[in-house]
């Protein structure tokens, strides 16, 4: 049984803070699974040591250093592609989906 609540706790972040150290706990076990060093990663990135350190113990990071760091770790695909498909929870979000593709900017509903 802790087994399976353990599984589902890595599912139910419960806000951004906790992603963020989710990402930075999965980046820290990649790096180490690589037998990387924080230098090393930091010499492939251009990303200061300090500033991996900080994400791996805090979860803090810039986008640009986000994005910097998961190129040096062959992630780029992943990354991006974050947001390169539509998600819907439900047949309502999938119709306005499909209404909005192709458009330029949204409006506010009325």
């Amino acid at each position: 049984m802790d087994n399976i609540l353990s599984v589902l706790e890595n599912y139910t972040f419960e806000n951004a803070d906790d992603i963020a150290r989710g990402l930075a706990e999965d980046f820290r076990k990649r790096r180490i699974e690589k037998n990387l060093t924080r230098e090393q990663v930091a010499e492939r990135s251009g990303v200061a040591v300090s500033n991996i350190v900080r994400f791996e113990q805090k979860g803090l990071v810039s986008l640009g250093n986000l994005i910097a760091l998961a190129m040096a770790m062959d992630y780029t695909y992943e990354v991006k592609n974050i947001f390169s498909q539509p998600k819907y929870s439900t047949m309502e979000e999938l119709t306005e989906i499909r209404k909005n593709t192709g458009k330029s900017r949204a409006y506010k509903k009325r």
